[in-house]
């Protein structure tokens, strides 16, 4: 029997490390947690200063009967459940119920799983962090009290089923008032003139910027008439021609919010995916008979961009033998601010020198991308900056100024390997004026104006509303995936293209949040709930103490709904048909994908159809349908015929109504980086694309 066992969450884990620390050592799984409060009722007493009520998990019984007869075994037996408040308390839950002293030396963490790592760790063991462990149970118990009191309030007044949460009431919270915004706003006109100049043989474009050298907004046509009628026929002139050297700095390595933001944008990765994903390449790959099972990649629940010496020493030893010494950079780690938890490493690859090319043959493709988009992000904030050459050209003709800006990038520097997404993707591309000296004459080829109004704020995708609750202080790294993931299945919102729409389930449970809970969808007000719950982890401030401040005003609000709410009742909207299969009247229900259409008469018929939206196309194969929206299995929209099975007749590109001018084939949009391109199925036919 081996002289120490060793207890970790996964039981991939477990084969790795027990494989790096050799025979003396026997490595167990718990299998996350195997202690914790009941399911059925909320486990906190808050007449005995919220006692906790820990029971085993069901189903968990013979995992802790296993461990407990390996302890029984043990000389020494150590606790190595993930580095995070979640991972310690896993381990005091360990602890308690093996008889091992929470003071002894018995806690291992590392951030990565490494043979050095690992090796590493286990020669600086320490006692359980209590401070974390009550920052963790503060933490459940106030989860507890809100969800499990107002939860059931709704379910009596509302409707079964639903729930109420500190950090996902906010998340729904911030997309109901984006809707708002949305509905509420009113469009402003404003123009644009913009202008091809010419010299000798070469073109560039340049905007209006003003008159006199002030800049003018152009808010009419009528403005735009004054501006045009003040210009005189081809008397253009290079007043002035500016230069200058920009840096661009690269971003730094991921945290769990920007991993999920960027794979987001990138990728096309839903949160969840990216976490799963993610997790697979912490715990390890096995990477054949000479490696073995290795960690890819460093723990990934973290909000800190600190990097090791010895990983910047491999990733510089790269980059100078891969791109040479000058794209080497000088990486300092950013300001986290005073939420972030320092002893976590950024999310990076174990090694730098483990390519993606190198593991082509071994990952998934979805876990080579997610791999990939780590590994480039990480060798990148370690390059040195891009430097771009800008030139700002300033035109005149009576007093009428026009600016054209080309760049050019002078030296990639860490763009030679990654550049960071932006949620309004703008592509850096060289475009260069040609050489301009002020005094000299040009010509205009063509000048046009354009009028424009101004556009709501956007909806939420998955990756905006990450960012946003992360710059709010609402949440930690390990809440955003089940946050947005919960708000979809409760059908508090539904995604519409990729982004987020407020259900009226969603905004009747908010209003009623709003008028009897208002501090659980408060801002300031959940943001200081995570700033008190740091202040358990970091010592400054006893749980109880803190749980209680909350409660005694909570209270007093549980009762006053209990005896004020009214009961809602949520009607299901008529669809106007019948039935095929029962003739009942068909309504639209909500579901996590959205709407849809179901039989009035469930649970006795349970016929149930996607709404299809006609797009006011005629079908061009059969000549008799209607072409109209739909969504594959996994969301994706595509075109297909409304006689189907009938008529097959599919297109991922949107058809529109008009026929091509050139051959009369099918024109439809194509989705390009700078906009929409319509084009033909049967021809070379193109028109430019629509911004």
């Amino acid at each position: 029997m081996a002289d120490y066992l060793v207890i970790v969450e996964s039981p991939a884990k477990a084969k790795t490390i027990e494989r790096y620390l050799g025979k003396k050592y026997k490595v167990k799984a718990s299998m996350g947690h195997v202690i914790d409060l009941p399911k059925s009722q909320m486990g906190v007493d808050v007449e005995k200063n919220y006692e906790l009520k820990y029971i085993t998990i069901r189903g968990k019984g013979p995992v802790l009967k296993e461990l407990k007869t390996a302890a029984k075994k043990a000389k020494k037996i150590y606790l190595a459940a993930d580095p995070d408040r979640e991972g310690e308390a896993i381990a005091w839950h360990l602890a308690k119920s093996l008889g091992v002293d929470v003071d002894s030396d018995c806690r291992v963490v590392f951030n990565e799983i490494t043979k050095d790592a690992i090796k590493e760790s286990f020669k600086h063991p320490r006692k359980i962090d209590m401070d974390l462990v009550d920052a963790q149970q503060a933490r459940r118990v106030l989860d507890r009290l809100v969800g499990y009191n107002i939860s059931p309030l709704l379910w009596k007044k509302v409707k079964k089923g639903l729930s109420a949460g500190r950090v996902q009431s906010v998340a729904v919270r911030l997309i109901i008032d984006r809707e708002k915004e949305i509905q509420n706003f009113e469009p402003e006109e404003y123009w644009s003139i913009e202008a091809d100049f010419a010299k000798n043989k070469s073109t560039f474009q340049g905007s209006f910027y003003g008159v006199d050298g002030k800049k003018l907004p152009l808010a009419s046509k009528t403005e735009v008439d004054a501006i045009l009628n003040k210009l005189n026929d081809n008397d253009y002139k290079v007043d002035k021609v500016n230069k200058r050297e920009r840096k661009r700095n690269p971003a730094p390595p991921f945290t769990t919010s920007s991993l999920q933001q960027e794979a987001a944008r990138k990728l096309n990765f839903r949160a969840r995916k990216t976490m799963m994903l993610a997790q697979q390449l912490y715990e390890g790959i096995d990477l054949g008979k000479k490696e073995g099972t290795v960690g890819l990649i460093t723990y990934m629940r973290t909000d800190s961009t600190r990097i090791s010496n010895t990983a910047q020493q491999e990733a510089m030893g790269y980059i100078e033998e891969n791109y040479g010494k000058e794209f080497i950079g000088k990486y300092t780690k950013k300001n986290d601010g005073e939420r972030a938890q320092d002893a976590h490493e950024a999310i990076r690859p174990t090694s730098a020198m483990r390519t993606p090319n190198s593991l082509k043959n071994i990952l998934s493709r979805d876990q080579l991308r997610l791999y990939k988009l780590i590994w480039e992000r990480f060798l990148a904030s370690q390059m040195a900056p891009a430097i771009l050459d800008t030139v700002t050209a300033h035109i005149l003709n009576n007093g009428v100024e026009f600016r054209a800006t080309g760049s050019q990038i002078k030296f990639k520097g860490f763009m030679k390997v990654y550049v960071e997404g932006q949620d309004d993707e703008k592509k850096e591309e060289n475009k260069l004026l040609p050489p301009l000296e002020e005094g000299e004459k040009i010509k205009v080829t063509k000048m046009e104006p354009n009028q424009h109004f101004t556009q709501p704020p956007p909806r939420y995708t998955e990756a905006r509303l990450v960012k946003t609750l992360e710059e709010l202080g609402i949440g930690r790294p390990s809440t955003y995936a089940p946050t947005l993931d919960t708000i979809q299945r409760r059908g508090y919102v539904a995604l519409d293209n990729r982004r987020f729409v407020p259900t009226e389930l969603g905004e009747i449970v908010i209003e009623i949040l709003l008028e009897y809970f208002p501090e659980i969808i408060d801002v300031e007000f959940t943001v200081k709930m995570e700033n008190d719950l740091d202040s358990i982890e970091e010592g400054k401030r006893e749980w109880i103490k803190i749980i209680d401040e909350f409660y005694n005003g909570f209270e007093k609000r549980l009762v006053k709904a209990e005896e004020e709410m009214e009961k809602i009742e949520i009607r299901d909207e008529p669809a106007g048909e019948d039935c095929e299969n029962c003739g009942h009247e068909m309504v639209y229900k909500m579901g996590r994908y959205g709407k849809f259409l179901a039989c009035s008469n469930f649970p006795e018929c349970r016929n149930t159809k996607p709404i299809l939206k006609d797009i006011g196309v005629k079908c061009p194969k059969c000549k008799e349908g209607n072409i109209v929206e739909r969504k594959s299995k996994k969301r994706r929209v595509f075109y297909g015929c409304d006689r189907y099975p009938e008529c097959d007749f599919l297109s991922w590109d949107k058809p529109i109504a008009r026929p091509c001018p050139k051959c009369e084939g099918l024109l439809v949009e194509k989705k390009k980086k700078k906009g929409t391109q319509v084009e033909c199925v049967s021809c070379d036919y193109k028109e430019e694309a629509q911004q």
